[in-house]
């Protein structure tokens, strides 16, 4: 079990911005607000998450014009999309050795 802290930074490993990884990696790309709505956190709470992210290398930000509004897409970098199928295959591997 210890090889998947080593694997996997903190970063990548908190329930909230693994929640939005997996999302994503669902769903390809998603605006701030659907994220939100998904999670069910606050604005700051959820924005703070993707920052991580973002700084992290693990996904991008964009502004599209959506009816007149600005909005915020949210969508997996290579690095996130990798780390993400890396994270998958670990657990698959988990569940391989114990069945």
């Amino acid at each position: 079990m210890s090889d998947l802290y080593l694997r996997f930074d903190s970063i990548f490993f908190e329930k909230t911005r693994l929640s939005i990884l997996t999302l994503l990696y669902r769903e390809g790309r998603l605006s701030f607000n659907a994220l939100k709505n998904a999670l069910g956190g606050t604005d700051g709470a959820v924005y703070t998450h993707l920052e991580k992210l973002k700084l992290a290398g693990y996904l991008t930000r964009d502004k599209e014009v959506i009816d007149g509004n600005v909005s915020s897409q949210y969508g997996l970098t290579s690095f996130g999309k990798d780390e993400f199928r890396a994270y998958i295959g670990f657990l698959e591997g988990i569940v391989r050795e114990h069945t």
